[in-house]
């Protein structure tokens, strides 16, 4: 059995406006990314245990939008959408990122690049966030998104194992 890397993402901060989040997957590169874009299997893995996703819409290209919304435990919804501006699959996909809250506008978009790089059974993810200000970075630092976060990607880690 190939070993896991269960509760091993990394999160640092390598500017004022940047989260860079990492984590290696006992995963096959293209399975990981599959898993990422494919709307039926980001249900199953991005609410890690935090709730339950009502809705995924991906519409894969550039200039395409994406929308996801998770019914929380404790009775709240959260929603995030954005626009894809790159993508080479299976290796990169740039996106805009807009969580969903009063007085929200996609003038206020993250711009995330996520990566995904490795040969055989592994799989490197980096998710590099950039924020526009330290504020709107350390208010999601603060929010509590790494414990999600490391739910999240061991589920991931699972779901693309699973689909070998």
């Amino acid at each position: 059995m190939t070993e896991t890397t269960t509760g091993t993402a990394k999160v640092t901060l390598p500017a004022d406006d940047q989260i860079l989040i990492t984590r290696e997957f006992a995963a096959p590169r293209h399975l990981v990314y599959r898993a990422w874009t494919t709307p039926e299997l980001v249900k199953r893995f991005w609410a890690g245990h935090r709730g339950t996703m009502r809705s995924v819409e991906i519409d894969l290209r550039v200039s395409g939008r994406w929308r996801y919304v998770l019914d929380a435990n404790g009775g709240f919804e959260v929603a995030f959408h954005g626009e894809y501006r790159e993508i080479v699959p299976n290796e990169r996909i740039v996106s805009s990122e807009v969580y969903e809250t009063p007085g929200a506008s996609d003038d206020d978009a993250a711009i995330t690049t996520t990566t995904f790089a490795g040969s055989g059974e592994r799989t490197s993810l980096s998710i590099l966030m950039e924020t526009g200000s330290r504020e709107v970075r350390d208010a999601i630092i603060e929010s509590g998104m790494e414990g999600g976060m490391q739910e999240q990607m061991d589920l991931l880690e699972e779901l693309a194992a699973s689909l070998a």
